[in-house]
């Protein structure tokens, strides 16, 4: 008879070894090398000195050049409004109808007053002229006759005051009041305003440090040459303004100079109440270089761009940056004619790790495989 044995599972180092040898010689005996990272190809932009037109740019609000308010001069209740908000009316055009009737009949009272004051002026006269009556009795009756006349007047214009018409030409507001209301004469009078949009006026303040960026630290006549503005989808405005108010003082509460720029508006393209942008032009900035907005990184030592070094390694470079213009920064410092400043894989990027640079719109060179 046979003797049965239990297998068990051989664990032996050699085993372990035969086996690794079996793979290898399967494998055909050879390992691949992960080859090594190459160059991260970034688009670089070779930087020239130019002349770049040295500017302020802050948020601004529009406003017509004259708001003006139309009241009622007399009560009443509001009949009719005779205009459409929002369109341009005419000096002198009628824009609300008041309740004529009451005023209808106080004209009619004064004018026969007037006649009978007349009548009895003109017997007066001729009974004085006879020396029939004391010149007392004639002057009483010529002094009741010119109150009454006066009086008629008033109430002849009080009837005309029933149609409140446009005192100026411009864009007519909103109604305050609605057809049926009671208006009142006083602090309750107002039916709306008519605003004035050509020429636009925009009203804006320059902060601490914008005033800094000016001779003298205010805006003044001379050190400001020009003044744009950007309307609210980025695009410029194709017509210049003009300063036409600078405060001669600094706000104490808010610490700023308030300004006011005026600009053609014959198009009515601006509207009062629009938030725009203002760009002062305050002279140039001599060998200044201009880079994209997304190439300056902001760091704790201050603003850093990265360049194309030696041997095409990654060198971090300090920068004083002055303002924005259009998408770009004006760089006043740190750098030099034909710094490379990378534009693009910024994340990526290590001090001294070696890049592919090309220029903007080239296709990138692979890196070389190992």
């Amino acid at each position: 008879m046979f003797a049965v044995r239990s297998l068990r599972p051989v664990s032996s180092p050699v085993f372990l070894a035969c086996c690794l040898a079996l793979l290898t010689a399967c494998s055909g005996g050879k390992q691949e090398a992960r080859p090594a990272p190459g160059p991260l190809p970034v688009t670089v932009l070779e930087v020239q000195p130019q002349r770049v037109p040295a500017h302020i740019e802050v948020m601004a609000q529009t406003e017509g050049a004259r708001e003006t308010e139309v009241r009622a001069r007399v009560g009443g209740i509001l009949m009719q409004r005779l205009y459409q908000e929002g369109d341009v009316v005419k000096a002198g055009q009628p824009l609300f109808q008041i309740d004529r009737s009451s005023y209808e009949i106080a004209v009619a009272d004064a004018q026969a007053r007037a006649e009978q004051t007349s009548r009895e002026m003109q017997r007066m006269k001729r009974l004085a002229a006879a020396k029939a009556v004391s010149q007392k009795d004639y002057d009483d009756a010529a002094s009741a006759d010119a109150i009454a006349q006066a009086a008629l007047a008033q109430a002849k214009l009080n009837l005309s005051w029933t149609t409140v018409t446009a005192p100026v030409g411009g864009t007519a507001g909103r109604a305050v009041k609605s057809e049926g209301n009671l208006i009142n004469t006083g602090s309750d009078s107002l039916l709306t305003s008519i605003y004035q949009n050509n020429p636009i006026w925009v009203r804006f303040s320059l902060g601490e440090s914008d005033l800094a960026k000016l001779d003298g630290g205010r805006a003044t006549r001379k050190n400001i040459q020009g003044v744009e503005l950007i309307l609210p989808d980025g695009r410029a405005y194709g017509k210049p303004g003009k300063l036409n108010f600078l405060a001669s003082n600094i706000d104490l509460t808010l610490g700023t100079q308030q300004l006011r720029a005026e600009f053609d508006n014959r198009e009515e393209t601006l509207l009062p109440g629009q938030f725009v942008r203002i760009r002062l032009l305050a002279g140039v900035h001599e060998n200044a270089f201009l880079v994209p907005q997304t190439a300056v990184l902001q760091a704790e030592q201050g603003m850093l761009l990265m360049l194309v070094g030696a041997n095409n390694t990654v060198e971090p470079r300090p920068v004083q940056v002055g303002e924005w213009l259009g998408t770009n920064w004006v760089i006043l410092g740190g750098l030099m004619a034909g710094d490379k400043v990378i534009l693009d894989n910024l994340i990526k990027l290590r001090p001294g790790a070696p890049v592919a640079p090309h220029a903007p719109g080239a296709a990138a060179t692979p890196p070389a495989k190992g």
